[in-house]
């Protein structure tokens, strides 16, 4: 299956959600798809259609999009049978799962089992507003053990994941790859706003109830007792949002926060918020790879993180301060003002591009099509 020069390297990513749908996956699988394709790549995005609205088949920006019908359309399990179709008739070289959290995982794996088609999975380990969801968590794992092992390389985006997953899992470390989100944006790291009685929060993220934001809204009443004109700034949209305008109202502080998301593809609108803000939140259960707190450190912003998963790391390399997840909102609060009044604002930073992550996408693929294998537990 060696790839020619006379030919591009075919590679079919699927993912359960992909764009005009936002969140850190898309966000991922969009920025590496489109680097891909300008290395020389044919990539085809294969992906999920609940609503049944959207086309198709279309091309974005070099890179095609192919949709199949997923059910429920008001839930996301993402059961979408014609996956295992459209894996079975194309010609790819290699395809790569972007998560695993769905039904959208197994179908393809098996697919391409089938097809004898090499594949690797990047995890893309998240939280979710279910705990139900988060308690099953483990029986997914085992259930998808047979699948997982047989991935000529699982990815990693955090250093984490490569012990998490490799003693969950049982596979040995040799069989990851650690490549890490990009976490550039379009602008420079910018000074930090002088401080005064105004001082702008932002917290951000999907409006699921597991990004914590709720977190950042019980802080505001305890920051406003020092800074009266303190503002909140809620990045991102989706179904938790009642909730946190409710919370809002309750606690008296709704003049005090915004709620509003960002276009997906307006990267410069991401960079303008984040070089506005004083300091930035990430209060969630889970993330991997926050690709977020990456950006905010980009432009020189100080940074709080919830001590868990992939955002503790970033308290234990000293870019950012944490609390726990079961802090009070007056602890919460505390950290705010500290990074505030004397903010921790790492030094220039020699942080991921999404070049870097491309580039190293594509060297991992070029391997395993070379000397394909699929490898079998």
């Amino acid at each position: 299956m060696s790839v020619s020069a006379s030919r591009p390297l075919r590679v079919l990513m699927v993912t359960p959600r992909y764009f005009p749908l936002i969140g850190g996956v898309e966000t991922h699988v969009d920025q590496v798809a489109r680097r891909l394709v300008q290395s020389g790549a044919s990539v085809t995005v294969l992906t999920t259609d609940p609503s049944g609205k959207l086309a198709p088949r279309e091309e974005r920006d070099g890179v095609t999009i192919e949709r199949v019908r997923a059910w429920p359309a008001e839930r996301d399990y993402y059961f979408a049978p014609g996956l295992l179709n459209v894996i079975a008739r194309g010609t790819w070289d290699l395809m790569h799962c972007q998560s695993y959290h769905t039904l959208v995982a197994p179908l393809a794996m098996a697919a391409a089992l089938r097809s004898r088609l090499p594949y690797v999975v990047t995890f893309h380990g998240g939280g979710h507003s279910s705990e139900l969801r988060n308690k099953i968590r483990g029986a997914q794992w085992a259930l998808l053990r047979p699948l997982l092992a047989r991935a000529a390389r699982l990815v990693a985006v955090a250093r984490f994941e490569i012990g998490l997953y490799g003693q969950r899992l049982h596979v040995p470390t040799e069989r990851f790859a650690l490549i890490p989100n990009g976490a550039d944006l379009p602008v420079t790291a910018q000074p930090l706003p002088p401080l005064t009685d105004a001082p702008l929060i932002a917290s951000v993220g999907r409006l699921e109830r597991y990004k914590g934001h709720h977190r950042a809204i019980a802080a505001l009443p305890h920051v406003l007792q020092r800074y009266p004109g303190a503002r909140l700034r809620i990045v991102g949209s989706g179904p938790y949002e009642p909730q946190l305008w409710q919370q809002a109202h309750e606690l008296g502080v709704a003049d005090q926060v915004e709620i509003r998301g960002i276009a997906p593809t307006d990267r410069q609108g991401m960079a303008d918020v984040l070089t506005r803000a004083s300091v930035v939140t990430l209060l969630s259960e889970y993330e991997t790879h926050p690709i977020a707190a990456m950006e905010a450190l980009a432009v020189g912003r100080p940074v709080v993180v919830a001590d868990t998963s992939g955002l503790s790391e970033l308290a234990q390399r000293g870019l950012a301060r944490s609390v726990p997840l079961a802090a009070s909102s007056a602890q919460v609060s505390a950290v705010i003002l500290e990074q505030l009044e004397r903010p921790l604002v790492p030094p220039r930073l020699d942080l991921p591009t999404w070049d870097d992550c491309a580039a190293g996408l594509l060297a991992l693929y070029r391997s395993i099509v070379e000397r394909p294998k699929l490898c079998v537990s």
